[in-house]
């Protein structure tokens, strides 16, 4: 049975939707790193927020791990990178918190510019300081948004409510996106300069890590107020002290921080901060959003192949997933066809996808037919880590798409580019669903490719076959099916022939040894 352990505090209706869906899920929260380390290894997928560490070494001791999920946005927790060398998917939920960060972002907006905790803390010690927590209005004010996706999408639409003006700074946000929000997009620098306030809803990358530093602090307004509920890493919070010490930063709302849990910190003691643990999140509804979303798409990874919010693979829809199935299993073959053949370093690989197979999602497929490639050459290989170890191999892929049908309403072209030659390999569905070989190095043919299967390659010569077909027979060899293309009359030839079992290294050398043999090889699928 799939098995899945919940490893950090989530919603009970968690583990209800992975019943509902035949997955066996048990709840060990709390676990030391070694007592993680220890279990993981009867589990399929890990589901956790942000306290458990799914570091390599948790994930090597994985043997059946395939999915690591986290109920939140943040994967900081999760070694993406090892997870992707292991081929183990890695996956979110984006949009299950989105309402409830953005509202925690308005919330401390209102409290930096009121000054609300400060005065709640005096008041309550019997102080009566009301000229003391002079606050500013948000009417009228601009307020600046990095990073405009579902978060900061919500967060400028609660803004325009209190009447501010947003500007927003985004690379993915298209003049289109900025006018349908309201929003007026800008350039970071020109942020900076106009915001009087600013609020970060951005990925933690290498190119927004430590954004917000002494540098960029020196561009903003003086009196500047920034909240962050986004990633800790994006702060210099040295920078951001010593700027809100001397007066430049007029006050700053922190959510999130560099080291969590946050009991000591460079930021602590100042007057004009307002801190919260990590709360952005923290809404009932939210944890229960996320909770049941993660289940769900673990699941659905586990036991149908979908894909949803991956941070480490392509998606693959839930309705696209039983369309995929065959082609998946189509590009697989045809990988798995030229990987066995290439015994020198692959240089380069073209994927092109003709007819009704271009109008799907062909982001999985190519993934798949590199894993297929690669799995003769590399050791625990999947449409997970396949395009990351092509990078690392220096391997160009690339991949075309036309609608245009030739001779089949769908077809799949692999070919392959080594130190030594360029081989192609093409297939098709046959009745929608079953694949089949239709062209090897330009040659036509057609073919199931089943277990095993003998590849030979020859010279157009009377005979030929006969002497194949003997040969075989008198190793006790039997022939399932044999199929056969040639270029011309007296050309290259290819016989691709099924057998009921593997071809040994004795009969493939007798194979080779014929007249007009060019190439033998024994494949296994």
């Amino acid at each position: 049975m799939v098995k899945v352990l919940i490893a950090d505090d989530l919603s009970p209706r968690a583990a209800d939707k992975f019943c509902e869906w035949g997955v066996l899920a048990e709840h060990k929260v709390g676990l030391k790193p070694e007592a993680l380390i220890e279990a993981i290894g009867d589990y399929d997928g890990l589901a956790v927020r942000s306290a458990t560490k799914v570091t390599p070494t948790v994930l090597e001791a994985g043997k059946r791990l395939k999915v690591v999920g986290r109920a939140g946005i943040g994967v900081d927790n999760i070694d993406v990178a090892a997870a992707t060398q292991r081929g183990i998917c890695v996956m979110n939920t984006p949009f299950g918190n989105s309402i409830t960060t953005a509202e925690h972002t308005i919330a401390m907006l209102l409290a930096m510019a009121r000054q609300i905790p400060l005065a709640d803390r005096s008041t309550q010690a019997g102080k009566w300081e009301k000229n003391r927590f002079m606050g500013v209005e948000l009417y009228g004010k601009t307020l600046g948004i990095v990073g405009c996706g579902n978060i900061g999408s919500i967060v400028a639409d609660r803004a325009q409510g209190l009447k501010m003006k947003v500007l927003a700074f985004d690379p993915f946000l298209s003049e289109e996106r900025a006018r349908d929000l309201g929003v007026e997009r800008v350039e970071l620098d020109e942020l900076f300069e106009r915001a009087d306030f600013i609020t970060l809803h951005t990925p933690l990358t290498d190119q927004t890590r430590g954004l917000i530093n002494a540098a960029n602090i020196a561009k903003m307004k003086a009196g500047v107020r920034l909240i962050n509920c986004a990633r800790g890493d994006l702060v210099v919070e040295e920078d951001l002290r010593a700027a809100l010490a001397s007066g430049r930063v007029a006050a700053a709302a922190i959510d999130v921080f560099a080291v969590e849990p946050a009991r000591q910190n460079v930021l602590f003691g100042l007057d004009n901060l307002v801190a919260t643990p990590h709360l952005g999140a923290a809404t009932a509804e939210a944890q229960e959003n996320v909770a049941v979303q993660i289940a769900e798409q673990m699941a659905a990874f586990l036991l149908q192949g979908a894909v949803a919010n991956a941070i480490n693979m392509p998606s693959v829809t839930a309705e696209e997933a039983p369309k995929l199935s065959p082609y998946i299993r189509l590009a697989r073959l045809l990988g798995s066809f030229a990987g066995q053949l290439t015994d020198t370093a692959v240089q380069a690989v073209h994927l092109e996808y003709e007819g009704h197979v271009a109008g799907l999602n062909t982001r999985p497929l190519t993934a798949v037919a590199l894993e297929g490639l690669l799995h003769p050459l590399v050791d625990s290989v999947n449409m997970v880590n396949a395009p990351v170890i092509a990078r690392e191999r220096n391997i160009e892929v690339r991949d075309t798409r036309t609608d245009r049908a030739g001779d089949y309403q769908t077809l799949i072209r692999l070919t392959v580019r080594t130190e030594r030659y360029t081989r192609d390999v093409a297939g098709t569905l046959f009745a929608g669903q079953h694949p089949r070989l239709v062209q090897v190095k330009g040659i036509k043919l057609e073919g199931e490719l089943g277990r095993y299967m003998l590849y030979v390659t020859n010279q157009d010569r009377p005979g030929h076959i006969g002497r194949l077909g003997s040969l075989l027979g008198g190793a006790g060899i039997n022939i399932a099916s044999f199929h056969l293309g040639r270029a011309s009359a007296g050309g290259d030839a290819i016989a691709l022939i099924e057998t009921d079992q593997l071809v040994s290294e004795d009969v493939l050398a007798k194979v080779r040894a014929l007249p007009s043999v060019a190439q033998a090889r024994a494949l296994s699928f």
